[in-house]
């Protein structure tokens, strides 16, 4: 598979070179003869391949502030494209535009619900759609377009400075993180961070090391107006919501030699040995994997040629346009519930309800089974149920002691093979009834 080797240059020649390429860089620039911050980044070939580069975290394009000069109308408007329910039990994506101008916000708009839609229809994003709120933030660039798009001359200063040709490849999408996290905090919880540029050259990048005080982990970016984009918003989650590695591997990297990864998607054991312990992907082991195959270990993953297995061929974590595997399709729908719940209510827990009232629960995710209980006994004539008139609970005794009702939630879904993940997908809420 191509790769495009990771660069050893400096980071002050990777911003002396880029600003000698792309132009000079404003006032917000890093100052002449420092070196600014630095991480490993993902870039991604239009071939579907994946490499670790070294980009720098600010951008030499990012818009000055106007001094003495009213807010940019709409700049920092927050829109819902989806909204699922309280952020408190949902999973916030949050998906900025840059490079968009002001009269072009509609287009941007347009354009986060296309990304949107290129995300949920892979699975399982498919099947557990409704366990998200989308919020889309407005970023006004003073101009239309991004850095590096359609050649190296062109330049353009806008709102998170999207800039291609970063660290010399020409699809690595970088942006100015400090810019990023200012605009994300505009929404109302940000759990995922997915920027659109207004472009429609292929090309993204991936910041998966990034931790954020908003509690987002990871940056995605992605060609607005590119149809293969994208894929690569997908691969990034799987590391920010899958906590899965890189399946990928790079030539003359060597043999692995350390400790057992943390990964679910890696390990330095053959399938023989798995099978034997019961650990990591056992459970999967000789099933047929969405992404194609048997899943089994197959050598090479982590970046590592040698030393490590991956659980199939090829999955979405070593290539674009591939479908995660068995094992990553479970650590994504894992990392779903860490965020969501299963079982949400427009009537807040806890609180004191009369046989006259109405109450209705909300089951997100297709499939799932819900029972209710009454002072802890099952009441199976309301399973499946969500709305519930109360007068049918038919209490007795005195009318002002109170009666625990319970419903209980649980997505009995078969891609979750391992019961340490299972409790995750049950929820339960409580209230209080008097006749």
């Amino acid at each position: 598979m191509h790769r495009i080797a990771a660069r050893s240059t400096t980071a002050l020649f990777t911003a002396a070179l880029v600003a000698a390429l792309l132009g000079s860089a404003p006032a917000s620039a890093a100052p002449a003869g420092s070196s600014p911050p630095t991480r490993q980044v993902e870039a991604f070939a239009e071939d579907g391949s994946i490499s670790r580069v070294q980009a720098p975290s600010v951008s030499p394009f990012v818009a000055a502030p106007a001094q003495g000069v009213a807010p940019v109308r709409g700049d920092g408007d927050v829109t819902p494209l989806v909204r699922g329910g309280d952020p408190a039990t949902k999973l916030d994506v949050v998906v900025i535009g840059d490079g968009y101008a002001a009269q072009e916000q509609q287009k941007f708009l347009t354009d986060a619900a296309e990304k949107w839609r290129e995300v949920t229809a892979v699975e399982p994003y498919a099947t557990y759609r409704g366990l998200f709120n989308v919020w889309a933030v407005s970023a006004v660039s003073p101009e239309s377009g991004v850095t590096g798009d359609p050649d190296q001359a062109t330049v353009r200063h806008t709102a998170l400075g999207s800039y291609f040709w970063c660290d010399g490849v020409e699809r690595l999408l970088c942006v100015d993180e400090k810019a990023v996290e200012r605009y994300a905090a505009k929404a109302p919880q940000a759990d995922l961070v997915l920027v659109v540029a207004n472009s429609a050259k292929y090309g993204g990048a991936g910041y998966n090391d990034v931790t954020s005080p908003l509690g987002y982990e990871g940056i995605a970016t992605v060609a607005g107006g590119n149809a293969k984009s994208g894929q690569i918003a997908v691969h990034e989650t799987g590391h920010s919501l899958g906590k899965l590695a890189d399946e990928y591997a790079y030539d003359g990297q060597g043999t692995y030699q350390g400790d057992e990864p943390a990964e679910a998607n890696i390990s330095t054991l053959t399938a023989d040995r798995m099978r034997q312990q019961g650990t990591k992907w056992s459970r999967w082991l000789g099933q047929t994997s969405p992404d194609g195959g048997t899943v089994g270990a197959y050598e090479g993953g982590g970046y590592y040629p040698t030393g490590l297995y991956r659980p199939t061929e090829n999955s979405i974590m070593r290539s674009l346009g591939r479908e995660f595997n068995l094992p990553g399709r479970e650590a994504m729908i894992a990392g779903f519930y860490r965020h969501a719940k299963p079982l949400t209510s427009p009537t807040a827990e806890g609180s004191w309800l009369t046989a006259a009232d109405r109450l209705t629960v909300d089951l997100p995710v297709p499939g799932t089974r819900l029972r209710w209980f009454l002072d802890g006994r099952e009441l199976p004539r309301l399973s499946g149920r969500t709305a519930l008139d109360l007068a049918d609970l038919k209490l007795t005794g005195p009318r002002i002691r109170p009666h625990l009702l319970t419903a209980v939630a649980t997505d009995p879904t078969p891609a979750v093979a391992d019961p340490t993940l299972r409790a995750d997908l049950t929820a339960s809420l409580s209230w209080l009834v008097t006749r």
